[in-house]
């Protein structure tokens, strides 16, 4: 059987008990239309192992097996979510499959062999540590299609000098190439946000720092943003200051928003 074949998704969240749960950070698309324009985001998954984080009752999951993936890893921490998609693998002719676990806590590229991606409507209380441990491993996916609440979307792919221009921006930007590729209204979802949300798609660059230089980018961005109002002559002092930023030829009365990727990766290099 295809996963087609499975039940309405209304009657596996009234057979599963899945009302939505805050401290899950859960809110479920149930429109097909909707999720099957998601999983396109992701471009071709012909022979792809994918991973899905939070699938809920498995409406992203179902259009994911619509695609020509080679197969689905669902990784689910609510009991109840679980039950569901472990009905759902019965429909899947053994191309999904469920591990139960805290994605956080999780090293997901132990669960599918390359090429691997990520898609997902990532719950919203985890979704930007999920996305920084996932940028210190970029070099192991070959895509992330993620959906965020909007507002961290505009974060991720903001541009310098603007107001949503910060420390995930260059992280993001700096280990990908970064695209908001969809704006989703609150009315999509049961039960709806209060905000918008949007998809977001990442593919990671040929070259990718070592560990110790992405720890200092976390160091210098954590620094520079952290005080954003004040010049980073003053916001960097603990990192080399003045002296630091003469070496990197940044003018010391700069702030954190108008310096662009490619100078805070300069600076990183330097500490």
């Amino acid at each position: 059987m295809t996963a087609l074949a499975a039940p309405p998704l209304r009657d596996v969240i009234a057979a599963f008990r899945l009302d939505a749960r805050k401290k899950f950070g859960q809110h479920f698309l149930l429109d097909e239309n909707l999720t099957a324009k998601i999983a396109r985001q992701a471009g071709d998954l012909a022979g792809r192992h994918v991973i899905e984080i939070g699938p809920g009752p498995g409406g992203l999951t179902r259009a994911l097996l619509g695609t020509e993936a080679a197969h689905i890893t669902a990784v689910e921490i609510d009991a109840r979510a679980a039950d569901a998609i472990r009905a759902l693998c019965l429909h899947a002719e053994g191309r999904l499959s469920l591990v139960e676990a805290d994605a956080l806590a999780t090293d997901l590229t132990t669960l599918a062999p390359a090429p691997r991606q990520i898609v997902a409507n990532l719950p919203y209380n985890v979704a930007t540590p999920l996305l920084i441990g996932w940028l210190k491993q970029a070099a192991q996916w070959e895509r992330l299609t993620l959906m965020f609440q909007l507002e961290v979307a505009e974060r991720i792919a903001a541009a310098p000098d603007t107001e949503s221009y910060g420390r995930l921006a260059v992280l993001t930007q700096w280990t990908c190439d970064t695209a908001l590729l969809m704006r989703i209204p609150p009315a999509a979802f049961t039960p709806p946000p209060k905000i918008f949300s949007a998809v977001v798609g990442l593919i990671p660059k040929p070259v990718q720092p070592d560990p110790s230089l992405f720890a200092a980018m976390e160091r210098l961005t954590a620094a520079a943003f952290g005080q954003r109002r004040k010049m980073l002559r003053g916001s960097l002092r603990a990192l080399g200051g003045e002296a630091l930023l003469a070496r990197a030829d940044i003018d010391p009365r700069r702030r954190a928003e108008t310096l662009s990727v490619r100078e805070f990766e300069t600076l990183a290099n330097m500490i």
